[in-house]
């Protein structure tokens, strides 16, 4: 058994766990966390990717212990690093109907979230589909997947590039 100790989505948790418990088991399982889904169990549909330490990782295919001191977001906690009721990602999927059967929505947000930060310039229908190549959907076909992650990509970088409002004394 090996204790391990994390942030998960803000909050400071812990648990022991058998050396062998997967980092996707943890959070469901043990912190309730059932949005980061299990799909193949062999890191190839990316339906249980969550962002460890501000980067998109693959959560069945590391250990909890390996996680141990990281930082986590899962798409539970993803709305609330924008402090609203949808992460501009989330807004996106919704309303250019990126989803289907929803089985692999949370793993294509956390993944399209990484993406869009690592691409502050703004992204390309090319460039998209290839980081998607980690992401398996059987119901969707990819397109509004993709129009949705350009969408919100833009919405994201105008928000980023309007300036503050500042009150004069």
């Amino acid at each position: 058994m090996s204790e391990v100790s994390m942030v998960v989505n803000g909050r400071k948790v812990s648990g022991n766990v058998e050396d062998r418990t997967l980092l996707v088991h943890f959070l469901r399982e043990h912190l309730g966390l059932t949005g980061t889904h299990v799909g193949c169990d062999t890191s190839q549909c990316g339906a249980c990717v969550v962002q460890m330490d501000g980067k998109a990782v693959k959560s069945c295919s590391i250990l909890a212990a390996q996680a141990s001191g990281s930082e986590i977001l899962t798409i539970e906690g993803l709305a609330a690093t924008v402090d609203a009721d949808l992460h501009p990602v989330q807004a996106a999927f919704r309303e250019h109907h990126g989803l289907q059967c929803g089985f692999c929505t949370p793993g294509m947000i956390m993944a399209a979230t990484d993406m869009i930060r690592r691409h502050p310039e703004g992204l390309d229908e090319q460039t998209v589909r290839a980081e998607l190549e980690g992401n398996i959907c059987r119901c969707t076909g990819y397109h509004n997947i993709v129009k949705a992650i350009l969408a919100a990509s833009e919405a994201m970088r105008g928000s980023a590039q309007q300036p503050k409002e500042t009150v004069a004394a």
